[in-house]
């Protein structure tokens, strides 16, 4: 069997604090999903685009979609969102993992290509565009060799760790070769990511601006913010990767005991 290069796994669940399903509300008459889906998928590098989600039935909603759509779908654990990527791509065992998330509606394929890239060329375990962020939040890709993905899966202790699933090797110079993609400018401070009912606000605004375009990137983003301001007051002043945050909050609660 031919091994994947770059197999791009999603990671996509219901449940949501801040805003419960966005995975599945629509936009443009396609769910959130969907259109992480055809970005994932229209990035050249990608040898192919998979889910992975949560075994509890409240995400039977998302199996279905991908089950309808012909993208393999994976359930595994909740709260160890590591595990539930190694166990998926170890039954594929891809030279390379490409981890995007389900709330990044308006993730340009060109940037996953351009991560991907310096990926390769760097011959780096772990390459991202994240460390440190230059681009818009919602624009954030991981590429990473199935051997780390193994080795942080084997390692990981923290809950953080565990459900974040690349913080181990981030933390861990020494242990894994780091790239980082850096931007021309830094673009960290725009907010493009979907966590909350304002940022629904703000993606469907843009989706609505392009009309029946299924795919524009980052540079017609930008265009569009110049000539619409009032569209990035929306969902302005969030605090980005609050998510993470929380978990760091709960190592320390925890002790540091793994879940």
């Amino acid at each position: 069997m031919k091994t994947l290069k770059n197999l791009c796994i999603i990671q996509a669940r219901v449940g949501s604090t801040r805003l419960p399903g966005k995975v599945l509300m629509r936009i443009g008459g396609r769910t959130v999903l969907e259109l992480v889906l055809a970005r994932a998928k229209a990035a050249r590098s990608v040898s192919e685009a998979a889910v992975v989600t949560g075994v509890g039935r409240e995400n039977l909603p998302i199996v279905k979609l991908c089950s309808a759509l012909g993208i393999r779908v994976f359930c595994g654990s909740e709260a160890d969102v590591l595990d539930r990527f190694y166990q998926f791509a170890k039954l594929e065992r891809p030279a390379n993992i490409v981890r995007v998330t389900a709330d990044c509606p308006l993730l340009d394929p060109r940037v996953i290509d351009r991560v991907t890239a310096a990926h390769s060329r760097s011959g780096a375990d772990y390459t991202t565009n994240t460390m440190p962020p230059t681009f818009p939040d919602g624009e954030d890709v991981e590429v990473f060799t199935f051997q780390a993905l193994e080795k942080a899966w084997r390692l990981s202790r923290l809950p953080s760790e565990r459900e974040h699933v690349t913080p181990f090797i981030r933390k861990h110079g020494r242990m894994f070769r780091l790239c980082s993609v850096r931007n021309d400018r830094d673009l960290s401070g725009k907010r493009w990511t979907l966590d909350g009912p304002a940022d629904m606000r703000f993606v469907s605004a843009v989706y609505r601006a392009f009309g029946g375009r299924k795919i524009f990137g980052m540079p017609e983003i930008l265009r569009l913010l110049e000539r619409r301001p009032d569209l990035e007051k929306i969902n302005g002043g969030i605090a980005r990767n609050e998510g993470y945050i929380k978990s760091l909050r709960e190592d320390r609660l925890r002790g540091g005991r793994r879940p």
